[in-house]
């Protein structure tokens, strides 16, 4: 079976189709009939529920008609909805950020998860602590949240970027050339940490699991999508509450469906969906509060702003005014 495939990719890559139109997922609709809401996703745990969903015919049930979009390549699933040819998508706040900052106009109506393991940083035989990778070569994939997630890791320690030698490679790739040793430690995510663990006395050094709210997951909507059509927004973001309880009442049937659509055995999702920590309703609304913690969306917008200017890939900070839409979970009975 295909392994889980790759969610993250190169931040502004994002940008490039940036105003294109395009006519190859617009669906077809009847004379008459309402529009279906245009919703892509791609392999990543908390976001593959949406098959439940529309397996178990719960936007019917919520009276919301959903064209349910798969990506194979989650670059394409962004790239399709700052084009216009998706009214909302699922995708991280770090995208969509740098989205924004590249003058996309999105909005955040729903949290679907927090990465709570699933990226990690590991490293070679002998590099113990993360002091140790002072002077040493590591990669990840430049502008992604694994590049963000290392140089937390850096900080904490009283390190930083300049304390390393970088090295950019697509996620793919750094996970190859650290298990073929030609780096000392990476920053991959799940499922390349498989790979890169398969180095013999390798170690994760840390994770996201240590920093969280880091990395976070959602479903995010054209800003001028959510302003006509309000309702059925409310009605997406309800089903995927009503998801969540159909997953909680009738696992196994879930896992299999999920499992599936992953392209991996449902022993090997569950592996990765441990990583991955699905928000309840009341910590969704819990985290569009403002806070001083990751765990705030408003605090973690502006950290990833600053970050985007940190690497260079925003030369100002993102307009973050009204990017958040809390009024979506707040509306969930």
């Amino acid at each position: 079976m295909r392994p889980l495939k790759s969610r993250r990719s190169r931040l502004l890559a994002t940008l490039m189709l940036l105003g294109l139109a395009g006519s190859s997922l617009t669906a077809c609709t009847k004379p008459g009939a309402e529009a279906p809401v245009r919703v892509g996703y791609s392999a990543w745990p908390g976001w593959i529920p949406l098959k439940v969903t529309e397996d178990k015919g719960l936007f019917k049930s919520e009276g919301v008609p959903v064209t349910l979009q798969w990506f194979d390549g989650y670059l394409d699933s962004i790239n399709a909805l700052n084009a216009g040819q998706l009214d909302c998508n699922s995708q991280t706040l770090g995208d969509t950020i740098s989205s924004i900052a590249g003058g996309a106009e999105l909005q955040v109506v729903l949290t679907n998860d927090y990465s709570t393991g699933n990226d990690q940083i590991i490293a070679a035989p002998g590099i113990k602590t993360v002091a140790d990778l002072k002077g040493k070569r590591v990669a990840a994939e430049e502008g992604t949240v694994d590049h963000y997630l290392l140089l937390l890791g850096l900080k904490k320690a009283g390190l930083s970027s300049k304390d390393i030698t970088f090295v950019p490679l697509e996620t793919g790739a750094a996970a190859a050339a650290f298990a073929a040793g030609k780096v000392d430690a990476v920053g991959v995510f799940a499922p390349f940490t498989t790979q890169a663990l398969k180095r013999p006395g390798s170690t994760t050094l840390f994770s996201s699991k240590d920093f969280p709210g880091a990395i976070s997951d959602h479903l995010v909507c054209r800003k001028e999508f959510v302003a006509k059509n309000p309702e059925k927004v409310q009605k997406l973001v309800n089903a995927w509450f009503a998801t969540l309880k159909q997953i909680k009442a009738d696992p196994a049937p879930a896992l299999a469906i999920m499992a599936e659509r992953a392209g991996v055995t449902e022993p090997e999702y569950k592996e990765y969906d441990a990583g991955t920590t699905i928000l309840t309703l009341e910590q969704n609304k819990q985290a569009f509060k403002p806070g001083s913690t990751m765990l705030s969306l408003p605090f973690a917008a502006k950290e990833i702003g600053n970050f985007l200017q940190e690497v260079g890939l925003a030369k100002t900070a993102p307009p973050l005014e009204g990017v958040l839409q809390p009024q979506f979970v707040d509306g969930v009975k």
